[in-house]
């Protein structure tokens, strides 16, 4: 991803200080696909957008994981009614429209669109940003031998951003999918994209994603 959109200074002023290198792909990743929920891919909930081409995107990529021998974990925000209603979470204080993210609610239902099955998908429930804070999914990486995490989701400049920096401080090389990530507005969401690329990871097409998982070591079923 080209930092040109914000100028020939910016180009310099990165270049200068190192950033961008690419990534080193593993042979066995994972694909974690973050919050795509109700809540967040539709716009008749407060806190969501219309997010129906990331969904498609990564129903695309799921399916082909799966195909190519990829495990794919899928995360959700949810509260306990206590939790939602009390004054304890910090984050909640700030973001008071996350309060209605209320476990078994239809806002934190995962996008029916999507190729989830609860039989055989594992579902991360988190409270924070990260899919990685206060959460196994760091272990449970480690455990399926995981080498890399291929990032979908929302929102970019939120739970995609943050579970991008968690991924690569606890030992995963990132690639974020530009077709699979989106947010509530155009700015946060190219910000987050540029901030990923810089530092962080590799924001890719839909082509190359295909073909890295197509390309990957199959995980023993």
């Amino acid at each position: 991803m080209s930092t040109s959109q914000y100028g020939a200074a910016t180009d310099r002023t990165y270049a200068r200080a190192g950033f961008g290198a690419p990534v080193r792909r593993g042979r066995r990743p994972a694909l974690v696909v973050v919050d795509l929920t109700r809540g967040f891919t539709e716009d008749r909930f407060p806190s969501g957008a219309d997010l129906t081409e990331v969904v498609a995107a990564t129903a695309e990529l799921a399916t082909a994981a799966r195909g190519a021998g990829v495990p794919v974990l899928f995360t959700a925000i949810a509260y306990t009614p206590a939790e939602a209603s009390g004054d304890r979470l910090a984050w909640l204080r700030k973001a008071p429209g996350l309060r209605a993210l209320v476990e078994g609610s239809e806002a934190v239902a995962l996008d029916p669109r999507l190729p989830y099955h609860p039989a055989r998908d594992r579902l991360v429930i988190k409270k924070g940003a990260s899919a990685f804070f206060g959460t196994s999914l760091a272990a449970t990486l480690t455990g399926l031998g995981c080498d890399t995490a291929v990032i979908c989701g929302a929102t970019t400049s939120g739970c995609v951003r943050a579970t991008a920096v968690d991924a690569v401080q606890s030992g995963f090389p990132v690639l974020v999918p530009r077709a699979c990530v989106g947010d509530r507005a155009r700015g946060p969401h190219d910000a987050a994209l540029f901030d990923i690329q810089a530092k962080y990871g590799d924001v890719i097409d839909q082509a190359d994603a295909l073909g890295y998982l197509a390309a990957s070591t199959p995980h023993p079923a």
